[in-house]
C-alpha cells in the first residue's frame, strides 16, 4: 500500500487530551527495545517518523499519528513500550493506568498490533498485554518482528513455541523484518481487515 502522508497529531496521558475520536485507530504495543518505532516507520515509508532509540524505554506518551493513503485512512497510535528495568518507577507505575484506560475507553479503537520479537518467549507482561485486550475485546494483531536473526529453521521453532505459550494459531502470527520489510504487506491486510471489518 502507498502511503500519501503520515504526519503527528499529538502526545497524550489522558482521555481529555486525545485528539477527536474522528477517524478508526489501530495502536501499537510492545515491550521496549522490540522494534515498534521500526514497524510503524516501515508500514508508513517514513525513516525517521516514529524516533527510534538504542535506550529502551524512551516513549512514555500515547503517540497519535494520521495516515492517509489512497483508500484507506487512520490514526495510528504509538503506545509506550514496557517492561524495561531502567525506567523509573514512577514512569511505570503510570503506565499501566494510562494504557489502560486508552485500552478500555477508545471509541474508534479497532485493533492493537501487539509486536513481539521472534527470539524471545513471550512475558508475562506481554501475556498481561494480550489478557487486556481480550478483556476489552480489541482485536490483537500479532506481528513478530527481527525475523531477519534467525534462520528459516528457528522461525518456525520459535513461532511454534510463542503460539503455544500465547495459546493461538501459529498461522495468526504475522512475521515481519524492518531490515528487509518482509511482512509489511501481511501487517497492512490485517490492519485493513480490522477497519473494514469494524466500520459502521
Amino acid at each position: 500500500m502507498h502511503i500519501h502522508q503520515t504526519v503527528f497529531i499529538k502526545s497524550a496521558v489522558k482521555p481529555v487530551d486525545y485528539p477527536e475520536a474522528a477517524l478508526p485507530e489501530v495502536a501499537f504495543a510492545g515491550r521496549s527495545n522490540v522494534g515498534k518505532s521500526s514497524l510503524i516507520n516501515v508500514l508508513v515509508e517514513r525513516k525517521g517518523l516514529v524516533r527510534t532509540s538504542s535506550t529502551p524505554g524512551r516513549t512514555q506518551l500515547i503517540n497519535f499519528f494520521q495516515m492517509t493513503a489512497a483508500d484507506l485512512e487512520l490514526n495510528l497510535v504509538d503506545l509506550p513500550g514496557y517492561g524495561y528495568a531502567k525506567v523509573p518507577l514512577d514512569v511505570k507505575r503510570q503506565w499501566g493506568p494510562m494504557m489502560e484506560r486508552y485500552l478500555s475507553g477508545r471509541e474508534t479503537l479497532r485493533a492493537v498490533v501487539l509486536i513481539l520479537d521472534i527470539r524471545r518467549i513471550p512475558t508475562d507482561e506481554d501475556l498481561q498485554m494480550l489478557a487486556w485486550l481480550q478483556s476489552y475485546q480489541r482485536r490483537p494483531i500479532i506481528v513478530l518482528t527481527k525475523c531477519d536473526k534467525v534462520s528459516k529453521n528457528e522461525r518456525a521453532k520459535q513461532t511454534a513455541l510463542i503460539a503455544a505459550r500465547l495459546q493461538m494459531d501459529p498461522a495468526l502470527l504475522v512475521h515481519f523484518s524492518a531490515l528487509s520489510k518482509d511482512g509489511r504487506v501481511a501487517v497492512w491486510q490485517a490492519i485493513r481487515a480490522a477497519v473494514e471489518e469494524d466500520a459502521p
